[in-house]
């Protein structure tokens, strides 16, 4: 495996099997906590492995660094707002939104400021990087792409609504979903709304992308397929609540959370259930793929077998709100609503 930071950040957690660019591991039943610290008072966002370092982002606004050996802070960097986004790489930096209206970027082994972009409103979204380009929305209804060295702005783009919804940047476009209740395709060089589609309420949700297929969830209960090109609607599927998890996609098949509390397995081609399980009583984390099951962090950290929907196991750290675990194959890092950070064995 390349080092994550030289592996392109398409999307939220850098792919669409949302592994934070650690691939698609073979991951055992955790058998033992090795470390665990308390960071701040509350943790909403996934964290994220950069090497031998897991960078955390409170709520209370600190950016924190952790060696993954030993359990200890490397350093921390303090923002003036809440952070509620997860954090992106980008080459050497570490780029993350904030309450105070700020994208920010750190490097990565000082955690010394690089640069900040301003922007109207918090930003709880997570940066999508392609070609040394960072997009991402805020919620001033402002969709922004920045140059990922400096912070300059490239363009930005005035949409209908809020965006809480991180993008998936292809070759040659943007997907996003909006507070208006629309799902955009943006062009990637100039920002120029190429289609959009409503649904029936706001779409928090971050898309995934397959092949020509556009995946994502809507707070109106349905679960999108759309053509890529055209926004046309392929299928959809209505989930018991609305839906604020995002889709994870692996070999042909979408897994998504619902705030019914079920996990549901759709085929990406024909929109077909394979499966849908219980997972918590409310679920609006992303689900994360490994060798032959999918995780959700809902009550606790649980592992469903791919193919049935089977519980295959469950570990009752972590029970968080919005956070995904690392699987890097040997460990489990996760995070909890409590400020705990966890590595499991």
């Amino acid at each position: 495996m390349p080092a994550p930071q030289s592996i392109e950040w398409n999307t939220l957690l850098g792919d669409n099997a949302r592994t934070g660019g650690q691939g698609v591991r073979t991951i055992q039943a955790p058998k033992q906590a090795k470390w665990q610290l308390r960071v701040g008072r509350s943790i909403r966002s996934a964290p994220v492995l950069r090497n031998d370092t897991l960078l955390v982002a409170s709520v209370d606004g600190a950016l924190h660094a952790i060696d993954v050996q030993l359990g200890r802070s490397r350093w921390q960097f303090q923002a003036a707002g809440k952070i509620h986004g997860t954090p992106a790489l980008a080459a050497d930096l570490i780029l993350f939104g904030c309450d105070d209206g700020k994208m920010y970027a750190v490097y990565g082994d000082s955690g010394k400021k690089a640069w900040e972009c301003v922007t109207g409103a918090e930003v709880w979204t997570s940066p999508s990087i392609r070609n040394g380009t960072a997009y991402f929305g805020s919620a001033d209804e402002n969709f922004y792409a920045l140059d990922a060295a400096t912070g300059s702005v490239r363009w930005k783009r005035a949409l209908g609504g809020r965006i809480y919804s991180t993008a998936y940047v292809s070759e040659k476009n943007i997907y996003v979903g909006c507070g208006d209740g629309k799902i955009y395709s943006l062009d990637l060089q100039s920002g120029n709304v190429a289609w959009s589609i409503a649904t029936g309420n706001g779409v928090d949700s971050s898309p995934a992308v397959d092949g020509n297929t556009v995946l994502i969830g809507s707070e109106d209960f349905f679960v999108y397929a759309l053509d890529a090109d055209t926004g046309a609607i392929r299928w959809k599927y209505e989930t018991g609540l609305g839906i604020l998890s995002s889709p994870s996609v692996h070999e042909g098949l979408a897994v998504i959370g619902s705030k019914d509390g079920f996990l549901y397995a759709l085929e990406v081609n024909s929109g077909k259930v394979r499966w849908k399980a219980q997972a918590g009583e409310v679920v609006t984390a992303p689900p994360v793929f490994a060798t032959g099951i999918v995780c959700i962090q809902a009550a606790g950290l649980i592992a469903f077998d791919i193919a049935t929907g089977k519980m295959i196991w469950r570990a009752g750290l972590g029970g968080s709100v919005q956070s995904a675990p690392v699987l890097t194959g040997s460990n489990i890092y996760l995070t909890g609503l409590d400020g705990e950070v966890y590595a499991l064995q």
